[in-house]
C-alpha cells in the first residue's frame, strides 16, 4: 500500500482528494491547522514539516493543497505582511514538503507530487495579486522540480483550478466571485470532488510520460 501526505487535507480540495485517495488504497496522512489531522502543523515552518515528514515514514505521493486567498484588495493597499503571509504558506509551503519527502522518494525511485496552483498563477484576478503572484510561483517551482526529477521515476505536476467551490473561496467578496465565475464558460464554480479525480490520475502508475506540466481544471476559462 503506497501512502500519500495531503497538505490542508481536512476541508476543501484537500479534503475531496484525502476520501479519493483512500478509496483508491493508498494510505492517507493528513497535515494541516485544523483539527483532527493526523498530523497539525504550519506548512510555512520547515522544522515542524521535517519532523512530521520523518514521522509519517516513507511518503510515495505527496498532495501539496494547503492554501490561503491572502489580501482581497488593490494590490496598492497590499502590507508587507499580508503578501509575505500569502507566500509564506502558499509558495514555501510547498517548497518546505517537497524538499522533505523528495531525497526519500529519489531513493525508491517512485513518487508521485501534484501541487495546486491556480488559473490565477497564469492570468492573474484582480484584486488578488499576491494570491496569483504566488501561484504563478508555485507553477514555476513545479516545472524547475518535474525537470530536475525526470528520470528518476518521481513525477511532479501541478493543477491549475478556476474557482472551485470551497470553504477558502467562501472568504473571497460577492465582487471578486462573481468576475471568476463570469470568466468560466460552463457558468457554474468547479467542485472539489472534480479536482480530486484529476489529482487520483496523477498520483497513480497510469502517469508514466507526463512531468513538469501544469493541468487545468476551469470549465473552459483556460486559454494557454
Amino acid at each position: 500500500m503506497r501512502t500519500a501526505i495531503i497538505t490542508g487535507g481536512m476541508s476543501g480540495i484537500g479534503a475531496a482528494c484525502a476520501t479519493r485517495l483512500s478509496a483508491d488504497s493508498v494510505r492517507v496522512i493528513t497535515f494541516d491547522l485544523a483539527g483532527g489531522a493526523d498530523y497539525s502543523l504550519d506548512v510555512s515552518k520547515a522544522d515542524e514539516v521535517d519532523a512530521a515528514v520523518a514521522a509519517a515514514g516513507p511518503v510515495d505521493i505527496l498532495i501539496n493543497c494547503a492554501g490561503i486567498v491572502g489580501p482581497n484588495k488593490p494590490f496598492w493597499e497590499t502590507t508587507t505582511a499580508e503578501w509575505q503571509k500569502t507566500f509564506d504558506v502558499n509558495v514555501n509551503g510547498v517548497f518546505n514538503l517537497c524538499r522533505a519527502v523528495v531525497p526519500g522518494m529519489k531513493e525508491r525511485g517512485w513518487g508521485r507530487i501534484v501541487n495546486l496552483a491556480s488559473i490565477a498563477g497564469k492570468e492573474g484576478n484582480p484584486n488578488l495579486a499576491a494570491y496569483s503572484a504566488s501561484k504563478a510561483a508555485v507553477i514555476g517551482l513545479t516545472k524547475a522540480l518535474g525537470k530536475e526529477l525526470a528520470t528518476s521515476g518521481v513525477l511532479v505536476n501541478a493543477i491549475a483550478p478556476a474557482v472551485i467551490e470551497t470553504p477558502m473561496n467562501a472568504t473571497n467578496t460577492p465582487e471578486v466571485l462573481e468576475y471568476m465565475v463570469s470568466r468560466i464558460p460552463m457558468g457554474r464554480l468547479g467542485q472539489a470532488t472534480e479536482v480530486a479525480a484529476l489529482v487520483s490520475w496523477l498520483a497513480s502508475d497510469e502517469v508514466s510520460f507526463s512531468t513538469a506540466a501544469v493541468y487545468d481544471i476551469s470549465g473552459g476559462r483556460a486559454t494557454y
